[in-house]
């Protein structure tokens, strides 16, 4: 018989509790929540306080047995499950289940699965949290509110299996908007002038700056040809030079948005597979003689606060790898957020002694890939400043300035471990001045106008999505690897080279909701709505109270949509051939994998066949075919005409419908080793790469 029992949710994690405390514990895993709203119905009642109807979640009543089984024999129950609100919430259930008092000290939290972490939060129990409690159960009431209300419409009048939320239809709507953006823009023509300079035997590049000291924005040709004009001779002068030293800060350890985005930018992680070994890591990993270990901090936090025994270890290790001067001096711990628990902290490493080449052979190599992202992002917030030589040039010819800037690594501080990535720049460079004082004169070899034109925002990827939804203040750290998933399972938006792109259906459905449900779509509302439950949490404001609020106003907008809702019928779209079986025509139809053809003669005739994707571009050779994405032998992508074999046109860069601005001709999206670069395929016009 032990003496205490040990309630967490997974079976890994489990494993390397038990191993901490001891024979008197017994530690079993309740696989994730025990009971929830059944499937099967609304399980909330509108008419009193909106009470909720909890049942034991199918699947799950031989493990809440064995847990009843073995809490009889146990004098003392500790529920262990993770330290948010969803791990509060599934204390509170199993509590409920196990007839435990929510007021005893039944409680344990930790932000990492280590010896020291574990043992010490067994020293501080405390009661449930009814707060983070309700918090959890109000988001649950709200999102079953107007899932378990808007899904069965949207199946009664567009098509079955459709499903609305409140954070997944904002995602598409900022999806959705943004391709109305890209389709809406207009390029603007703009101009710049590059020249090369040249003192004795140094060579350096600069670019036309202004006129008589003012900035001045180059429109057209005639523009840059009446500069041109002005400058007299190969002959220019330095008239001003200003030297600085700058410093750059580490970005801080990272919490779970900053983790899936670099983990996108660096790693090609997928937000879920992101999460999923992250899980992984923190749940703990077999290292051979020293057991199961939680290798990193709880991955769900939205702080950037380090504790300071984790940040006096990261000291000696700096101090003892790197040399003093590249420690810290002024120890920032980071922060916490207004809605972060005070347990959370960044995530982080559980011992920075446990560097990636001594993980190597018990990780994976995925795990390995995350494990040393999450290790140097840690150890270089922990370090000192780099520090930067920047000088900056003015060079002029009569009234034409040119101004060139230059820069070098004095000290690199944090940047010896780690850089921070980027959406939308290019990693910074060393750019190396020659020695110029004021008064020297330098000679052009070379200027160099160029023709640029505007270009319209990006697309979303994942990490860009993630970043916004969090700017906006929509969702939370638990939500946005889910969110992801289930707008792409829907069939809403599809993901095109990594970008997320609206479907027909995503904009249909966005539609019908933005007409009869304006709130849910809407963005101030719905970052109003996490701001409420932040509230709950904080013990300020009582549940029932924000949902009322928020139903009598739905309740008024549903009892409209019953009425006014027209059917949507989405036909099956004709494929545009017709069945080799039996005659019938062919048409498109959503399997798991994605779109497919299949027999509209369906049951009777089962044919089916791959979809052969059109990329809606003309065939600019042959002017009468379309270009259709195809793959080689060896599952290379590549693009075609449909005409073929009478036309042979083929690109191994994806044409796009647009034109160039320049001469009018094909533009191809052409992959580079980090991102892709629009080009034409008949002039020297490129646009910025993108990633």
């Amino acid at each position: 018989m032990s003496d205490f029992l040990v309630i967490v949710e997974s079976p890994a994690k489990a494993k390397t509790i038990e191993r901490y405390l001891g024979k008197k514990y017994k530690v079993k895993a309740s696989m994730g929540h025990v009971r929830d709203l059944p499937k099967s119905q609304m399980g909330v009642d509108t008419q009193h306080n909106f009470e909720p109807k909890y049942i034991t979640i199918r699947g799950k009543g031989p493990v809440l047995k064995e847990l009843k089984t073995a809490a009889k024999k146990a004098k003392k129950i500790y529920l262990a499950a993770d330290p948010d609100r969803e791990g509060e919430a599934i204390a509170w259930h199993l509590a409920h289940s196990l007839d435990i008092d929510v007021h005893s000290d039944c409680r344990v939290v930790f932000n990492e699965i280590t010896k020291d972490a574990i043992k010490e939060s067994f020293k501080h129990p405390r009661p449930i949290n009814m707060d983070l409690v309700d918090a959890q159960q109000a988001r649950r009431i709200l999102d079953r509110l107007v899932g378990y209300n808007i899904s069965p419409l949207l199946w009664k009048k567009v098509k079955k299996g459709l499903s609305a939320g409140r954070v997944q239809s904002v995602a598409v709507r900022l999806i959705i908007d943004r391709e109305n953006e890209i389709k809406g823009f207009v390029p603007e023509e703009y101009w710049t002038v590059e020249a090369e300079f040249q003192k004795g035997k140094s060579n350096f590049n600069g670019s036309f700056y202004g006129i008589n000291g003012k900035k001045v924005e180059l429109k057209s040709e005639d523009e840059v040809k009446n500069i041109l004009k002005q400058i007299k001779g190969k002959e220019f002068e330095i008239t001003n030079v200003t030297k600085k030293e700058r410093k750059r800060n580490p970005a801080p350890s990272f919490t779970t948005s900053s983790l899936q985005q670099e983990a996108a930018r660096k790693l090609n992680f997928r937000a879920k597979k992101t999460m999923m070994l992250a899980q992984q890591l923190y749940e703990g990993i077999e290292l051979g003689k020293e057991g199961t270990v939680g290798l990193i901090t709880y991955m769900r936090t939205d702080s950037t606060r380090i504790s300071e025994v984790a940040q006096k270890e990261a000291f000696d290790f700096i101090q003892d790898q790197y040399g003093k001067e590249y420690t810290r001096t002024d120890q920032r711990s980071g922060k916490k957020t207004a809605k972060a628990q005070d347990a959370h902290e960044a995530i982080r490493p559980t011992s920075t002694l446990r560097d990636p080449s001594s993980m190597k052979p018990y990780l994976s190599r995925d795990q390995l890939r995350l494990y040393r992202l999450i290790w140097e992002r840690f150890l270089a917030s922990q370090m000192a400043s780099a520090v930067m030589d920047t000088m900056s040039v003015d060079i002029a010819n009569g009234e034409i300035i040119f101004r060139s800037t230059g820069s070098k690594v004095k000290f690199p501080g944090f940047m010896k471990v780690y850089v921070e990535g980027s959406d939308d720049q290019l990693e910074e460079k060393e750019n190396m001045l020659p020695k110029l004082e004021k008064g020297d004169i330098v000679k052009s070899e070379m200027i160099d106008p160029k023709q640029h034109f505007t270009q319209p925002p990006p697309r979303y990827t994942e990490a860009r999505l993630v970043k916004t939804l969090e700017e906006l203040g929509i969702g939370r750290p638990s939500t946005y690897a889910p969110t992801l998933d289930t707008i792409q399972k829907r069939g809403y938006v599809a993901l095109d080279n990594k970008r997320f792109i609206p479907t027909e259906l995503g904009e249909i459905v966005l539609e019908l909701i933005l007409e009869f449900f304006p709130d849910i779509l809407d963005v101030e509302f719905t970052a109003k709505m996490e701001t409420s439950l932040d509230d709950i949490e904080d013990g300020n404001v009582q549940w029932v109270k924000i949902i009322d609020e928020f139903y009598r106003d739905f309740e008024i907008h549903l009892e409209k949509a019953e009425k006014e809702m027209e059917e949507v019928e989405i036909k099956d779209e004709y494929a545009g051939e017709d069945c080799e079986h039996c005659g019938n025509p062919m048409v498109f139809k959503m399997g798991r994998y994605g779109k497919f053809m299949a027999c509209s003669n369906f049951p009777d005739c089962r044919n089916t066949k791959p979809i052969v994707k059109e990329i809606g571009v003309k065939c600019p050779k042959c002017k009468s075919g379309n270009i259709i994405e195809r793959k080689s032998k060896k599952r290379r992508i590549f693009y075609g005409c449909d005409q073929f074999p009478e036309c042979d046109f083929l690109s191994w860069d994806k044409p796009l419908e647009r034109s160039c601005p320049k001469c009018d001709q094909l533009l191809v999206e052409k992959k580079l080793k980090k991102g892709v670069q629009v080009q034409c395929t008949n002039c020297d016009y490129k646009e910025e790469p993108q990633k």
